[in-house]
């Protein structure tokens, strides 16, 4: 029997897991699609899992599609139809992304090497990004003659702004982890070796937190990009009233005025 593409491991509430193609930099096939995804609706169905960390095994993240993969790979056979990559990123990347982005706990991403292509997508995709120092991050599509895509084209323009987003975009040039952080593309770099722990101890200290807060502060961030003033204050008073209703709410508050720490239940 082969070995999965996903290792899953458990921690306390924190579900870590690595993609397990280290030989081709954890690049993507249909079937780590496959695994992936399903992974991550194992982690979100279980109430147990308050955080997941996504890292990758190895010497890389994630290199991204692998272009040898007979979804995508051109056939060069004269007359042949070209492959439908539109009809990848419906099957494949839409579904991953939309679910990383929906997820009921919050996803720390753990950068070792490289990041490139869809590969840097997923990672940004997640809620917190942590990279080690010699983590990059890529946007190699336009050297391959496509555009960024797995939410590319939604978030570098989020995260970093127009001009940067489009630098990084139509460029393609290797951006160090250091930078990534300097200009918000990430939340922070950290030295190599400390990468797994720091990923871990930053999981741990989500999962002891109120995670129905988390998530909906997510949720909340995302829709605010497109909403004008009033209904966004419209979309907070929504929320807030049904948070105000959640035993955490109760707890935080009690657990403040008796000056010892909270145990968040609320999931």
């Amino acid at each position: 029997m082969s070995e999965p593409l996903v290792l899953a491991s458990r921690s306390g509430a924190v579900q870590t897991l690595t993609l397990n193609r280290p030989a081709a930099l954890n690049s993507f096939t249909t079937e780590l699609h496959a695994q992936l995804l399903a992974a991550l609706e194992v982690a979100a169905a279980d109430t147990n899992v308050r955080c997941v960390v996504l890292t990758g095994a190895g010497r890389g993240f994630c290199a991204g599609q692998d272009l040898a993969d007979p979804a995508v790979a051109p056939d060069t056979a004269p007359g042949a139809a070209a492959k439908d990559l539109g009809d990848v990123i419906e099957r494949w990347y839409a579904p991953l992304c939309l679910r990383l982005r929906s997820m009921p706990v919050p996803v720390v991403a753990a950068v070792n090497g490289v990041a490139a292509g869809a590969g840097a997508s997923i990672a940004l995709g997640c809620d917190l990004v942590l990279a080690g120092r010699s983590a990059s991050f890529i946007q190699a599509f336009t050297k391959i003659g496509l555009l960024p895509d797995s939410g590319g084209t939604w978030l570098l323009p989020r995260l970093v702004g127009r001009a940067n987003a489009l630098g990084l975009a139509l460029l393609g040039d290797k951006l160090s982890a250091e930078d990534a952080q300097r200009i918000g593309l990430i939340w922070r770099c950290v030295e190599d070796d400390a990468l797994a722990e720091e990923a871990q101890t930053l999981a741990q200290r989500l999962a002891a937190m109120p995670t129905q807060a988390l998530v909906t502060t997510r949720a909340a961030l995302d829709a605010a990009l497109t909403l004008d003033w009033p209904t966004a204050l419209a979309q907070e008073a929504v929320h807030q009233r049904r948070l105000g209703q959640a035993s955490d709410y109760r707890e935080g508050v009690l657990a403040f005025t008796e000056k010892r720490p909270p145990q968040f239940t609320d999931r």
